[in-house]
């Protein structure tokens, strides 16, 4: 059932709890910076990020590029990698295509990295898990992750098929604490993939709204607007500053190679394209969160029109004016995020273990 929970006995919980506090008379050691862009990080040890976009943008190619400079130690397209000496081992995990898809993937990462493409290479694991249930790629990664010594990055192509319902807050709040968890027990980067949706830039489902809130950086795969066969990547959410997007194409021997100095085409005449409204990047939490508690303190529940008319009304009090599709994507967005949820009777209501 998706709204089960494990109980947690009073003894475990206490123990959590005291593992939990943090002090500033501790000296919290930062983690090592083990993937970067042009020279800006977007992957630590202990931390997970992401890359997005629409079908056949060249995901998989721009992974390939990020594994062949961890494995080669040098840079790759705009990639280099750092990884510790007891941190050198990869794991590359494919959930989408059949082995022989996913053996040509493997030798174009050898081929970029320099190495034999003939011969396995001792630090890259590549497991192909199309076949197997959610449930069991999950155990399966668990099991390997666990068992692989020195494992410093692994690779995630594609996290969607963890997961039976994409959009269930209960399996992608599942599989997100699945990734975090495995991270920071294994002090390990984790990267993975997931597609936007067909008809704006969002990542898809709830399980797309959970890796842009906990992931490290998730970055953008997307097709040149005037040549579909220039690939550009760029940072979507970064913690730390932002680097410069660069732009890719595949080259006559089936291998992804810079554009250099690629500047994004110019947009063409007539009506510019509408950015899609984004409530995550357009208004900031502290207004998401004093909303909510304005439009709660009139009254526990809601039925859907009068919440979104309670909504529309305490964000201009906010001065955020929304229309009536934008005060839509904000409902949605709120129940994403599982600020408020519906109770037995539809109605809406607040949730008292939120957080932002």
């Amino acid at each position: 059932m998706e709204n089960s929970t494990k109980e947690i006995s009073h003894d475990v919980a206490v123990s959590l709890w005291k593992n939990a506090v943090l002090s500033v008379e501790t000296e919290c050691e930062r983690q090592p910076e083990i993937i970067m862009v042009k020279g800006v990080c977007i992957g630590t040890l202990g931390n997970f990020s992401a890359s997005t976009g629409k079908a056949k943008s060249k995901k998989t190619f721009n992974l390939s590029a990020i594994v062949a400079a961890a494995l080669c130690d040098r840079p790759v397209l705009c990639y280099t990698a750092s990884l510790p000496e007891n941190k050198r081992n990869i794991l590359y995990v494919d959930t989408e295509q059949s082995a022989y898809h996913c053996q040509k993937v493997m030798k174009r990462i050898l081929r970029l990295a320099g190495l034999p493409e003939d011969k396995d290479c001792g630090r890259l694991q590549f497991l192909a898990l199309r076949k197997n249930t959610p449930e069991e790629r999950l155990a399966i990664i668990d099991v390997a992750i666990r068992n692989t010594e020195n494992l410093g990055l692994v690779i995630i192509d594609g996290v969607r098929d963890f997961i039976h319902d994409i959009n269930s807050p209960a399996e992608s709040s599942r599989v997100i604490s699945k990734l975090m968890r495995w991270t920071d027990e294994y002090q390990l980067h984790l990267h993975t993939i997931l597609h936007q949706n067909k008809s704006d830039d969002n990542a898809r489902g709830h399980v797309g709204t959970e890796l842009n809130n906990k992931a490290e950086t998730v970055m953008q795969v997307e097709k040149d607007k005037a040549d579909g066969s220039i690939s550009v990547v760029e940072a979507v959410h970064i913690r730390s500053m932002d680097f410069e997007p660069f732009a890719f194409r595949i080259n006559e021997e089936a291998m992804p190679e810079l554009v250099v100095d690629y500047t994004p085409s110019a947009t063409s005449i007539g009506r510019p394209r509408k950015v899609p409204f984004d409530p995550y990047r357009e208004i900031s939490a502290k207004i998401h969160l004093n909303v909510l508690e304005r439009v709660f303190t009139v009254t526990t529940c809601y039925n859907y029109e009068a919440f979104c008319n309670a909504l529309k009304n305490a964000y201009l009090a906010e001065g955020v004016k929304l229309n009536y599709n934008k005060v839509v994507d904000v409902v949605t967005f709120l129940r994403n995020k599982r600020m408020v949820l519906q109770d037995g009777k539809k109605k809406y209501i607040a949730n008292p273990e939120a957080h932002y």
